[in-house]
């Protein structure tokens, strides 16, 4: 059975139209409401959301959908993803319910869902939420509709939960580091938890009016990051995106740092320290093959899977390593959180920076990436041209050029009309013409 709403990471898209309308929310709300009633206990969920403003339309829809069928509703306001999975687990809630579209402009919007154990919900589970949808809700009678209220600490909960992540015997003083909150979820704890360790805190990206969430700031546009750890004479800069679960470094020279150097640290300190399990991590098929090529030389083993943290988080539950994550800055640790953590994710960061004593540039340069291309083809709804055989021959064509020294990976976005293609090898000039000559391929097809 195809997917209808769901995609890599929830439901996603455009407000007031298609499946992200108010009257969508609350069917949703009835639907994962339905599909989480079990027991006779009384039932709640925890909803949070980033600084959009349709999160207020959502945000009331989806509290109707679930009161409605008799959950009880605890609203958290605007709180990073991992924090509603946190909390999510601690409230021992049925579910979670985050409003967001992540590193999306502000005029999109999604909604994402977490079980009672604070893991994003399976294929399965979402399968037979997308079937209640088709379905006429059962609603609660008149004195079992569910009541909402609103908890205001929850966000000294969460900062306290990431500072549990930074070791005991540390502290923050002496550096400065420059934050950028993408005008996102995070906007108050991150430079709050960073501040209460001792750092000299300077927090760009932390005055959110509901239309600039992750416009030109955050980890998807690290620019003005960049221009402020040069100009304040930085250690590091920290960049988060819309609902902070993805993590990008800018280091004092003003350099960018993606998430496969920023694994790289991670994995081989916990090795040295004797926290790693599994031999190695876990990433997608975009992580660089230099990666995968550093950790084969320090011993250690790159399990790799589709695209999306969700999958990355289950072959690190079904295999037994407790670190994952993505290129574009999802990091998961399992030894702390359940999804993907920007803020964990930056103090294992600083930590190693402390401990080290090293500037950021040396400390996060732990390898050398082979030249690796993406470009993005957007297509018209409803076009399948990867199907198309042009394409097929343009993609079999550039993995012959190659011929062994790179590799070529094609596949459609799961949250937006686009087919991305991304190519990498030892030489950058065949790389980009590989890459090339497939967009053409696909755009002549679509």
């Amino acid at each position: 059975m195809a997917r209808k709403y769901f995609g890599t990471d929830g439901i996603r898209g455009l407000t007031n139209t298609g499946a992200m309308t108010a009257e969508m929310a609350m069917k949703v709300g009835q639907a994962a409401g339905a599909y989480f009633l079990r027991g006779d206990h009384k039932h709640r969920v925890v909803i949070g959301k980033d600084t959009r403003l349709s999160g207020y339309m959502m945000e009331s829809a989806l509290v109707a959908g679930f009161t409605s069928v008799g959950m009880d509703v605890v609203t958290v306001g605007p709180m990073p993803t991992p924090a509603v999975a946190m909390l999510t687990r601690s409230m021992r809630a049925d579910l979670g319910v985050m409003i967001s579209a992540s590193h999306n402009p502000y005029h999109d919007n999604g909604i994402k869902l977490f079980g009672p154990d604070g893991y994003k919900l399976s294929d399965e589970a979402e399968m037979s939420i997308e079937a209640l949808l088709e379905e006429q809700p059962k609603l609660a009678e008149p004195d079992h509709i569910g009541r909402a209220r609103r908890i205001e600490d929850a966000r000294g909960r969460y900062i306290h939960f990431a500072k549990s992540a930074f070791p005991d015997h540390l502290r923050l003083d002496g550096l400065k580091i420059v934050v950028d909150c993408a005008n996102g979820a995070a906007y108050n704890v991150a430079p709050s938890a960073l501040w209460e360790l001792g750092a000299e805190v300077i927090a760009i990206g932390i005055e959110p009016n509901g239309f600039n969430i992750n416009k030109n700031c955050g980890s998807t546009h690290p620019e003005a990051l960049q221009e402020r750890v040069v100009a304040a004479g930085a250690d590091i800069g920290i960049a988060l995106d819309g609902d902070a679960d993805r993590l990008i470094v800018v280091d004092e020279q003003g350099r960018i740092i993606d998430g496969d150097q920023l694994m790289a640290l991670i994995t081989t300190s916990w090795a040295k320290s004797g926290l790693l399990r599994g031999g190695g991590l876990v990433a997608t098929v975009m992580s660089n093959l230099g990666l995968e090529r550093y950790l084969q030389g320090e011993g250690l083993s790159l399990e790799r899977t589709k695209v999306g943290d969700r999958y990355v988080l289950e072959a690190m539950r079904a295999k037994g390593f407790n670190i994952g994550g993505e290129q574009s800055g999802h990091l998961i640790m399992s030894d702390y959180a359940t999804t993907g953590d920007g803020l964990v994710a930056a103090l294992q960061v600083l930590s190693c920076l402390v401990e080290e004593e090293k500037p950021a540039s040396e400390l996060l340069s732990l390898f050398e990436p082979l030249p690796q291309i993406l470009k993005n083809v957007r297509f018209a709804s409803g076009a399948a041209p990867l199907d198309q055989a042009p394409v097929k021959r343009a993609i079999a064509d550039g993995e012959a050029r190659l011929n062994g020294s790179g590799r070529v990976l094609i596949r459609k976005s799961g949250t937006e009309p686009l087919i991305r293609v991304m190519a990498e090898g030892e030489d950058p000039a065949l790389v980009e013409a590989v890459v090339d000559s497939i967009c053409e391929a696909v755009k002549q097809a679509a």
